[in-house]
């Protein structure tokens, strides 16, 4: 696996390189916002380390400008113990997971592997009946592209949405409840973060419903959850 950490202070980024090549991973450093943005931006990596509070662009707008530009790349965000808007704001705008520091070293290598385990769980879901393509009337999924249309209509997604609407795809029928969701699509941690899910399913259901107020794909199950339809 390939890793970028984004991390202004030095001896923290070289701790986490030391830690992170433990692990047999690749890892390449930076230590302002624009340049690793940019190389985040031209690089193909597996995970992003990036912390908020950076020189130059900071990095909630790093990965804000990252997912503008479909760059679904996990991006696991570096966060102080203080701010939990910007940990609300992060999972809003399309981290997978954060940690707070001050962290263990054995916190964040166990988040970084429950992420490349997500990844993985995600892989099997595009070769569903040997056809990567998942059609529900006039609702299109492809993996493979992670694009979504509406009969030939492409629609745009973040890729948390993205994650979402895949997930509920391909267990039709099936209810969840907010922690359910949370776990399976951001990874565990987040307890208490349960409007995150209801916020990306309200914004699904204005990109992918005729009417938003009465939905055909995702429907509420009152006081249990959500689910998707049956096919």
């Amino acid at each position: 696996m390939y890793i970028l950490v984004i991390e202004d202070n030095n001896d923290l980024a070289g701790l986490l390189k030391l830690h992170l090549t433990d692990q047999s991973w690749k890892v390449d450093l930076e230590f302002d916002g624009d340049s690793g943005f940019k190389k985040a931006a031209t690089k193909n990596y597996d995970l992003i380390l990036l912390d908020i509070m950076l020189p130059g662009m900071d990095g909630l707008e790093i990965l804000k400008q990252l997912r503008s530009k479909h760059i679904h790349t996990p991006i696991l965000m570096l966060t102080s113990k203080s701010s939990e808007i910007d940990r609300i704001l992060g999972l809003e705008f399309g981290a997978d997971d954060y940690v707070t520091k001050p962290f263990s070293i054995r916190e964040l290598i166990a988040r970084i592997k429950a992420i490349f385990r997500r990844i993985e769980t995600f892989k099997p879901a595009a070769k569903i009946n040997e056809n990567p393509v998942l059609t529900m009337g006039e609702l299109t999924i492809i993996p493979e592209k992670r694009k979504v249309m509406i009969n030939t209509k492409s629609v745009d997604l973040t890729a948390k949405e993205f994650d979402l609407l895949l997930y509920f795809a391909t267990h039709p029928g099936r209810v969840f409840n907010r922690s359910q969701l949370l776990d399976a699509v951001w990874g565990y941690g987040h307890d208490g973060y349960e409007h995150t899910v209801n916020s990306n399913i309200n914004r699904l259901r204005g990109k992918i419903e005729k009417n938003p107020a009465q939905p055909e794909f995702i429907l509420t199950v009152w006081g249990v959850g959500y689910k998707f339809k049956d096919t």
